[in-house]
């Protein structure tokens, strides 16, 4: 599913791939963010870019309602712009909206200015309607949206003028505008079917095939000058590791995605391929339904907690590159990061004395495929030898990666997930550990809990601010049903040809999933 998502792999210890890598970033091979490279050339126009990658689905829709993962985050952003986005510092700027304001002191309204002359593919002009109408796609009782979670604080959405937009909150969150730059706010024609792939986007729909291929050409009407540089973008699924890297390799692909931390070094080896880099944005996790039986035991989420061996999953999976999770959401970057709490241990000790206290169930099924997380198949199977030596039995169910997020996840009680790192605290806690969250994946209801994260929105003194969201991760690592033993550096490569590459702190992989507007093709 989920957002998610993006990312990372598999099992075995490499460690001359993590000297590799090392080497790789002090020579310049590693291709980094804007502001640590050298002057950036100029753009060239032209070519037709290709993308070979993974996640895709045969039950994907164009509809931005319904994405779940990287491959429909990307084709999305080729069609659709959002009304803000992240800026390569990681900071909000304007997308469609040019500016965007607090209308009361408690922040609990939010004005938005939007550009003038925006065409839509079909030569509509952007109107602030337009925005009302995408933006209560995802609202309503009946929404089955993956954006719902982001707009329940919203009570009304007006268009205030032709191009202005008031957004007004049941309480003042000062968080908020961050909420439009999630991949499931595009922005489509008032009353039109999100389905046919009508955007603003800097490219226009030619051919989609769900869980195959899609084919887009340049909008010669784009409003960002400095975005769309390619003619064309075709995006390809492939699904299989292997694949996408012969396929870079060969010369088919420009760019893949996932690229297998145990694949570095053969990648690097070979003349024209630079590897792309976004660090920490991606959070591997195995969540549990807090209200399924057993997991609906604290004492038994605790003794998974304490039976999963991080640091052998960060060498066997990363090798050398990521971090190790303490089941807590919130990345190390972001400033509300809860450092003081202590890293939970791998300690089969404890592990067992949980497990018992919780009557020593039986039944405990972990259902995984590498659409979980790349590698999670390994993962779970290491997870299952450290979980045996605390006297747990965990069943390891490998289910097929088609259809994962739609058949599996939210079903089973004890899956794989994954999740690009949102970059705000709010923005992460809200979207999935909410109550009343669509995407609420270990079904995590707490009243005190809620009422804690709607305080912090609303709480203006920044020290008090940091206490509440320091008590909600607390709260988290100590009861919630999120097993969280890794963050992980997005890893993808390109060939040499591709220019402007830039990491988008918190905004996931592939440049925030912007990658097909903002790079281009030298010759």
């Amino acid at each position: 599913m989920p957002d998610h998502h993006s990312y990372h792999p598999t099992r075995r210890t490499f460690l001359q791939t993590a000297g590799l890598l090392s080497a790789t970033l002090a020579t310049g091979g590693l291709l980094l963010p804007g502001s640590a490279r050298a002057q950036t050339p100029a753009p060239t126009k032209g070519g037709h870019l290709v993308l070979g990658l993974d996640t895709a689905s045969s039950s994907d829709r164009l509809d931005p309602a319904f994405y779940t993962e990287s491959y429909m985050y990307t084709v999305g952003f080729q069609l659709f712009n959002t009304v803000l986005e992240l800026g390569p510092d990681g900071k909000l700027t304007g997308s469609l909206a040019e500016s965007w304001d607090a209308a009361t002191p408690d922040a609990s309204k939010w004005v938005f200015k939007l550009r003038k002359g925006v065409q839509f593919h079909n030569g509509k002009e952007l109107t602030a309607q337009d925005v009302v109408y995408s933006l209560n796609h995802h609202r309503g009782e009946n929404s089955s949206s993956g954006g719902k979670g982001q707009l329940l604080a919203v009570t009304d959405i007006t268009a205030s003028d032709t191009h202005e937009v008031t957004i007004t909150l049941n309480a003042g969150n000062a968080d908020f505008p961050a909420a439009l730059v999630d991949y499931h706010m595009g922005i489509g024609p008032d009353g039109g079917d999100f389905d046919k792939g009508v955007g603003t986007g800097a490219f226009i729909l030619e051919d989609f095939q769900p869980g195959v291929r899609a084919l887009t050409k340049r909008n010669p009407n784009y409003w960002a000058s400095d975005r769309g540089h390619v003619d064309s973008v075709e995006t390809i699924a492939m699904s299989d590791a292997t694949a996408r890297m012969a396929a870079l390799l060969s010369g088919q692909v420009h760019i893949i995605n996932r690229v297998e931390p145990r694949a570095v070094s053969r990648l690097t080896s070979r003349p024209g391929v630079q590897l792309l880099r976004a660090q920490e944005n991606t959070m591997f996790c195995f969540p549990m339904r807090v209200d399924t039986a057993p997991y609906d035991n604290v004492d038994l989420r605790l003794a998974l907690k304490y039976a999963i061996d991080r640091e052998e999953l960060q060498k066997s999976l990363l090798v050398g590159t990521g971090s190790i999770g303490n089941d807590n959401p919130i990345a190390s970057w972001n400033p509300y990061f809860a450092s003081d709490i202590p890293q939970r241990p791998y300690d089969p000790e404890k592990a067992g004395y949980h497990f018992k206290k919780a009557g020593s169930p039986g039944g405990i099924q972990l259902s995984v495929s590498d659409n979980g997380f790349p590698g999670s198949v390994d993962a779970a199977q290491l997870f299952q030898a450290s979980a045996a030596k605390a006297g747990i039995t965990l069943d390891v169910e490998r289910v097929p990666s088609d259809g994962y997020w739609d058949e599996v996840w939210l079903k089973k009680p004890f899956v794989a997930s994954n999740w690009s790192v949102r970059p705000t605290a709010d923005a992460m806690l809200s979207l999935i550990f909410q109550s009343d969250a669509p995407w609420n994946e270990t079904a995590w209801k707490d009243e005190a809990f809620d009422k804690l994260l709607a305080a912090a929105r609303v709480e203006l003194d920044e020290s008090k601010r940091k206490q509440i969201y320091h008590d909600l991760q607390v709260k988290l690592v100590d009861e919630g049903g999120e097993i969280i033993p890794l963050f992980v550096d997005n890893l993808a490569a390109a060939s040499e040809k591709v220019g402007g590459y830039v990491s988008i702190p918190g905004g996931g992989d592939l440049s925030g999933y912007r990658i097909a507007e903002r790079v281009w093709l030298n010759a």
